[in-house]
């Protein structure tokens, strides 16, 4: 049977993908871009643009592009491009077309059948909208299938087990929250609710609200009322919003924006969450109670979810996992691409169709919070010790996260920040990373540096701890190269050694329940001196290469004894080592 392409047709941005040695795919163009921005335009000579080409033109030609055609979908509507007119399933099928084209490059092969997603709240007008979208740009649309079936499909593409699965879909447009169960390997959607009008692009405009406002008030000039000014700002701020989901603050900076009394104008203007997210708070209670409901229909409360899942760009909003975690007490997953999730999905459905047997898809992850020590509220009382999170546990990797710190007290000349892993809101009970002091901070500051720290952890799972004193720009940096795999190892031979203890219990050690404890032994034990001797060994070998000859042989054999040391569980001796390296490594780092 001929392969099957899965479909993401998307208010903002569309993306096709297909199972290639059994597992779903992202297709992508010549440039390595998966997503495909959902926008269609016409050239000043006529000539048809699909995808960032027509997001381009926006900026310069609004009156000659067409954005989020997705909401009309369903419509009796006539959309007008450079003086044509459209229906929007007309619209649709550009899009539909570029894609289906992409994958012919991809593969080298013309494939003209696919699933495509729509939301599960999709009247039947827009569902058959949607599939006369697809016949129009030359595909035989074998399935139209709910959106967070197709993710939970992504999540459990083979599941026996019997579970219930909270979709929490917020898009560019759209918004879906669906109840779904799986029961033997067969999803059904309990029940559903949502708004086709409620998204990222009503986020923008309330962004856009707020930054237009300020410029008009300084300049008496509406940027909203000048067609290209206007389409500059709606991009920049949609910039500035997927900027925040990651940073606290951002800049949105437009140069010759406007002009008064033959005088360019600029818009320059910090924004930061505490400003943007009372913008899009109330938008965001509104789909709280689509969750209630849904809940309700299905006769459900938050306690009888077996997982929450997160699709859509706009859930990487961070006051979007606040308001849910608060909502519904539940661990909530976003481990696949959230703007991936329903077309690799789509592909799953298309290859249960075929007859294709899909594997598991497996996101790396960071198995556990990463974060830092912070004064604060611990158990009623202020403490030190308070464990303030930057990564939560289960981010995809890679993952960039900051938040704003302030010091505990005037004329605070140093700030000590230790890095933690691990989930209890007490650093107690986590593990140490690592940690530095960012010295020489303003002394005047007269109620408390503001300092940023930004977490930034790559595939690999070395970590970049950055602080930076806003009003300075004092900026230190550590790097962390085993923030990830080292926990993960050492979670791996814990699992191992409670194993070997529990077959010993059981009788004598077999030759293997040795093998065991001795792995469990080489990876340490959890005591903080061994994570901070093997934070101190990769520290030496980084500087081995930049020391002298005699410098490099003591600190070798510092290494190799410190090694011994730990593979033994020798506490006294990893102490004592420990010592003689760190000074050594003290003295060369200062040289």
């Amino acid at each position: 049977m001929d392969p099957i392409l899965g479909i993401d047709l998307g208010t903002t941005n569309s993306v096709v993908s297909i199972i290639k040695d059994g597992k779903p795919e992202l297709l992508c163009d010549e440039l390595g871009q998966g997503i495909l921005p959902s926008v269609v335009g016409l050239d000043s000579e006529g000539r048809l643009l699909v995808g960032q080409e027509a997001r381009n033109q926006a900026l310069v030609a609004p009156e000659r592009t067409v954005k989020s055609i997705k909401r009309r979908m369903g419509e009796e509507a006539t959309i007008t491009v450079a003086g044509n007119n459209y229906s929007p399933q007309e619209i649709s099928a550009m899009i539909l077309r570029t894609l289906k084209d992409r994958a012919a490059k991809a593969l080298g092969r013309t494939c003209t059948k696919a699933v495509i997603t729509v939301p599960a709240f999709f009247n039947e007008n827009q569902r058959e909208a949607t599939r006369q979208a697809g016949e129009m740009a030359g595909l035989d649309v074998v399935r139209i299938i709910n959106e967070p079936t197709a993710a939970s499909l992504i999540y459990e593409p083979h599941s026996e087990r019997n579970e219930r699965l909270l979709v929490y879909d917020l898009g560019g447009g759209t918004f879906d929250v669906s109840i779904v169960q799986i029961e033997q390997g067969v999803v059904e959607v309990l029940a559903s609710h949502g708004d086709t009008h409620l998204g990222g692009d009503d986020f923008d405009q309330l962004l856009l609200d707020h930054v237009c406002d300020a410029f008009a008030r300084e300049h008496e000039v509406d940027l909203r009322e000048i067609p290209t000014a206007r389409s500059r700002m709606l991009q920049a701020v949609e910039e500035a919003k997927k900027r925040l989901s990651f940073e606290v603050f951002t800049t949105i900076a437009e140069e010759f924006i406007a002009e008064k009394g033959g005088k360019p104008l600029h818009v320059n203007m910090v924004i930061d969450r505490r400003q943007y997210e009372p913008l899009i708070e109330p938008l965001l209670k509104k789909t709280l109670t689509r969750v209630d409901a849904a809940l309700d229909d299905a006769k459900l409360n938050a306690g009888q979810i077996d997982r929450v899942i997160l699709v859509g760009g706009s859930t990487r909003t961070p006051l979007v996992h606040d308001l849910l975690a608060d909502q519904l007490h539940q661990e909530l997953h976003s481990e696949i691409d959230p703007d991936q999730c329903v077309a690799l999905g789509a592909a799953v459905q298309g290859g249960l169709i075929g007859g294709v047997d899909v594997g598991p898809v497996l996101g790396d992850i960071t198995p556990h919070t990463l974060g830092i020590r912070a004064l604060g509220e611990l158990h009623g009382m202020i403490s030190d010790d308070v464990f303030s999170k930057i990564i939560p546990r289960n981010t995809a990797l890679p993952a960039s996260r900051s938040e704003i710190y302030y010091t505990a007290c005037e004329g605070q000349k140093v700030a000590r920040l230790d890095v933690y892993q691990g989930e209890n809101q007490n650093v107690r009970f986590n593990q140490g990373v690592g940690g530095f002091c960012l010295e020489g901070l303003d002394e005047k500051a007269e109620e408390g540096n503001e300092i940023l720290v930004r977490f930034q952890l790559d595939l690999d799972g070395i970590l970049t701890v950055t602080a930076v004193e806003r009003k300075t720009g004092l900026e230190k940096q550590l790097r962390i190269d085993n923030a990830v795999t080292r926990f993960r190892a050492k979670s791996q031979a814990d699992a191992k050694a409670k194993l070997a203890t529990m077959f010993g219990q059981a009788g004598e050690e077999t030759p293997d329940d040795r093998s065991i404890t001795e792995a469990g032994k080489e990876a340490a034990p959890g005591e903080p001196q061994f994570d901070e001797a093997h934070e101190l060994i990769a520290k030496a070998r980084r500087l081995i290469q930049e020391a002298s000859t005699e410098d490099a042989a003591e600190m070798r054999k510092l290494v190799g004894e410190l090694q011994e040391a730990v593979a033994k569980a020798d506490a006294d001796r990893v102490q004592q080592i420990r010592e003689q390296l760190d000074d050594l490594v003290f003295y060369l780092q200062d040289a």
